[in-house]
């Protein structure tokens, strides 16, 4: 038997296979510029209709300029609203509560009417944690993430920091260049970041994955060009 008539076939089978990875490759390359080009279109363009809108709290300073920052938020549009906080946060959530309690006081409706969610998240690095270990609380974070972000399906997620935000925009970003759903991330960077971005925010900005990054020194927008300096919101 001629053991060569088999060559052909085998050459034309890898050609295949290496020719359809290229496709899938190429499609990917081609979807994820179309998301970075996409990304940071303005939401007076889209529909009036209410805006699902996941907020993720920080602790401490990050969860109170969150706070601040939802008082001016436009309500009625950015609903339903889902609240998020890392599973060892046990203030952020409750000051969230409180503040949609108030709002729910101010509309004369019921309580019962509410629809806002209040959800925990694991950690992908505590204080302190080596970076060796912190490697698996991270695969752990994105995998609750990824659940997370199946259940709220999000049209716009506020962040700002830290860490907790970055397994749910990942996800988000992910979910965007695959055609899941596009999630608009905004991220604005903390009053106490003069000089230098936040490692979350940076991550946010050499990877592309906020539509829009606010900043509240003038000098952080000069450093980062693609930042959007809107002054002090405290």
């Amino acid at each position: 038997m001629d053991k060569r008539n088999g060559c052909p076939h085998a050459a034309l089978a890898s050609n295949a296979t290496f020719l359809s990875a290229i496709f899938v490759v190429t499609l990917i390359l081609v979807r994820l510029l179309y998301v970075v080009y996409c990304s940071g279109r303005p939401l007076s363009k889209r529909s009036s209709k209410p805006i699902s809108t996941l907020i993720i709290l920080g602790s401490g300073g990050h969860t109170a300029e969150m706070l601040n920052l939802l008082a001016v938020l436009q309500k009625d549009r950015f609903k339903p609203r889902s609240y998020v906080a890392a599973a060892t946060d046990n203030m952020s959530l409750q000051k969230a509560q409180l503040l949609e309690n108030s709002l729910v006081a101010e509309d004369g409706t019921k309580a019962s009417d509410n629809t806002a969610q209040f959800m925990k998240i694991y950690r992908s690095r505590e204080v302190g944690q080596s970076y060796i270990t912190s490697v698996w609380t991270t695969l752990i974070a994105l995998a609750h993430a990824l659940w997370l972000m199946i259940k709220i399906r999000p049209e716009v997620i506020l962040c700002n920091g830290p860490g907790t935000c970055i397994p749910l925009c990942a996800i988000a970003f992910m979910f965007k260049v695959l055609g899941i759903r596009w999630s608009s991330i905004f991220y604005v960077e903390s009053i106490a970041r003069v000089r230098r971005l936040s490692l979350s925010g940076l991550l946010l900005y050499k990877l592309r994955m906020a539509d829009q990054l606010f900043v509240q020194w003038p000098k952080l927008q000069q450093q980062y060009p693609r930042a959007i300096y809107v002054g002090r919101l405290m």
